[in-house]
């Protein structure tokens, strides 16, 4: 499903337009990556959490050449799936 999908069904399911539905998703898409990169964990209940969390540095080998190389500590996002998410996808 793509944005665009996910705006038409919304848009669907609310009786909103397209445009109205297309306003809203993008605001609320932006509200969450702001949120996550000023490092607030975002939780949606029933959907996910996500939060920006610190990668430490490493030690990695070239894929094609198989040398050891280092690899830098950087912050990540990361998402945890809600229960309800979980529920729905393991079809129970």
């Amino acid at each position: 499903m793509h944005k665009s999908d996910l705006i038409k069904k919304v848009a669907e399911g609310t009786g909103v337009s397209n445009k109205d539905t297309e306003a809203v998703v993008n605001a609320t898409i932006d509200a969450i990556i702001d949120a996550v990169a000023e490092g607030e964990k975002v939780v949606l209940t029933g959907f996910g959490t996500l939060e920006r969390k610190q990668r430490k540095a490493r030690k990695g080998r070239h894929p094609s050449s198989g040398a050891e190389i280092s690899i830098p500590a950087k912050w990540a996002v990361s998402f945890s799936a809600g229960k309800i998410f979980k529920e729905k996808v393991e079809g129970e």
